[in-house]
């Protein structure tokens, strides 16, 4: 941490350069002031200065003369119609993907991650309905027809599921 004399140090020299700064700008504005008391415009001593007319005509000849001319509003049609032809790109639209902006749905990411377990389970599942069918051949001595049907059957209806 530095000393406080260095500090206060500092700022004196700081407060010295501010006065001469300050100084120098009067001396600079007292030099323009007396140049322009030198110059005087070489005008009428007691003439008022001539009121300039925007948006009102003086009703009088002489202060008609100090109204500024009426400026005419630029063509702004044109320039529409530039900016109008500009904002018709139709190659942006062709090149938005709208998959991307489709919003999607709240457990898309779920299903992601669960994929590769339900493809797990999927095979388990089918080992397990060849097992059921095998059972009830030997069980029942019924024909092959009526139970690769079954299975299809089952197939199906689990599919229906999976997909609801």
């Amino acid at each position: 941490m530095a000393a406080v004399g260095t500090l206060e140090d500092e700022a004196r020299k700081r407060k010295d350069r501010l006065r001469a700064l300050n100084r120098k700008s009067r001396t600079e504005n007292k030099g323009e002031i007396t140049e322009e008391k030198k110059d005087p415009e070489p005008t009428e001593v007691g003439k008022l200065p001539r009121p300039v007319f925007r948006s009102y005509r003086p009703q009088d000849k002489e202060l008609q003369e100090s109204t500024l001319p009426r400026i005419k509003p630029g063509d702004a049609a044109e320039e529409v119609k530039v900016q109008l032809e500009a904002g018709k790109s139709e190659h942006i639209v062709n090149e938005v993907d709208l998959t991307t902006l489709a919003p999607r749905k709240p457990d898309w990411d779920l299903k992601r991650d669960v994929a590769k377990n339900i493809e797990k389970l999927e095979r388990r599942t089918q080992k397990a309905i060849a097992e059921l069918i095998r059972e009830r051949l030997k069980e029942n001595q019924s024909d092959l027809a009526t139970a690769v049907n079954a299975s299809e059957a089952i197939a199906r209806v689990q599919v229906q599921d999976d997909d609801d």
